[in-house]
């Protein structure tokens, strides 16, 4: 299938799994696409259209063809130089590598990762939180990861791609909604009645029992194990960690635990201070987990030959 084939699939599975609406998300890229018109000519050279058709922006081609023909790829949750090494030597050695696939943004997506953050604000409200209040928390959070992402080397794996021959592309929020509301919807089934039910009920997911295996599967940071959840909401996306305010937020609404990839030692003590149970699904786990779910649409629509490292483990539904 051709790399815009996928590009396609991955964009298009974000929205099926994203918490707003397709109305709501149509606004986003309606108010994408008046900012776009009101620029002078010398910006608009300056500004990446997929903004205006793609509400995920650390979701992107990031070197490649559109047209290229993508018999295999190789993915994992980080692609760096190394793995673009590795991805050369497996091809020397007869593999069909066509695509770097990485679940963590590089190049544009990375060093604007910042502008998918907004979308925090509308799970809050999902939760009862003001929209308001959302977005104007979300603000200032926002701008300090872009101002913490500004000095990093966004396109050395790019470049290392680009020189080996290969395509390269990141899916990041399309397969963090995916992971969400799959954990979300398997909580509210099982609806374990303690914390330490829920962490058991994580590990018979194929991608967490393989992390608790390997020493870093769910994990209860904060809470009682013998208590009960309460309100369970998934927390594994809108690009990286929001501010800690939104915990006094999302307590005052009546959510008992969160469940996400990772939370800071800072996020974990003022959820302490708020009685708000955290559970850790897993970082790795949970991005490998919304990679499956995106490349199931993927392996769907074509014949292609997916190879995993960087943490990946096929798993297939």
């Amino acid at each position: 299938m051709k790399l815009k084939e996928i590009y396609r699939i991955a964009v298009e599975q974000g929205i099926l799994a994203d918490t707003r609406s397709r109305d709501e998300i149509e606004r986003v890229l309606a108010k994408e696409r008046k900012a776009f018109d009101k620029l002078d000519e010398d910006d608009k050279a300056f500004f990446d259209t997929d903004r205006l058709t793609n509400p995920y922006v650390d979701t992107r081609i990031n070197c490649g063809d559109l047209e290229t023909e993508v018999r295999g790829l190789i993915t994992g949750v980080d692609m760096e130089a190394a793995e673009v090494l590795l991805a050369d030597r497996l091809r020397e050695k007869g593999e069909p590598i066509d695509l770097i696939l990485s679940h963590h943004p590089e190049g544009y997506g990375y060093a604007r990762l910042d502008l998918v953050m907004g979308m925090q604000a509308d799970l809050w409200a999902a939760q009862g939180v003001g929209v308001g209040a959302g977005d104007a928390l979300i603000g200032p959070r926002a701008e300090e990861i872009r101002r913490k992402i500004m000095p990093a080397n966004h396109y050395r794996a790019v470049q290392a791609a680009e020189l080996l021959g290969f395509a390269m592309m990141s899916c990041h929020t399309p397969a963090d909604n995916s992971v969400n509301g799959f954990v979300q919807e398997f909580v509210d089934r099982e609806r374990p009645d303690t914390l330490d039910a829920l962490v058991k009920a994580l590990r018979t997911i194929p991608e967490y029992g393989d992390a608790a295996r390997k020493g870093y599967g769910p994990a209860l940071i904060q809470g009682t194990g013998s208590a009960r959840p309460g309100k369970m909401v998934a927390d594994m996306t809108g690009g990286t960690e929001g501010p800690m305010e939104a915990l006094d937020r999302l307590a005052h609404a009546g959510v008992g635990t969160l469940v996400g990839m990772h939370y800071s030692e800072e996020y974990r003590k003022h959820a302490e201070e708020l009685k708000l149970n955290l559970v850790i699904a897993g970082h790795v786990s949970s991005d490998t987990l919304g990679m499956n779910l995106v490349l199931d649409e993927i392996e769907k629509a074509g014949d292609v030959k997916v190879i995993c490292t960087s943490g990946m483990v096929r798993v297939r539904r």
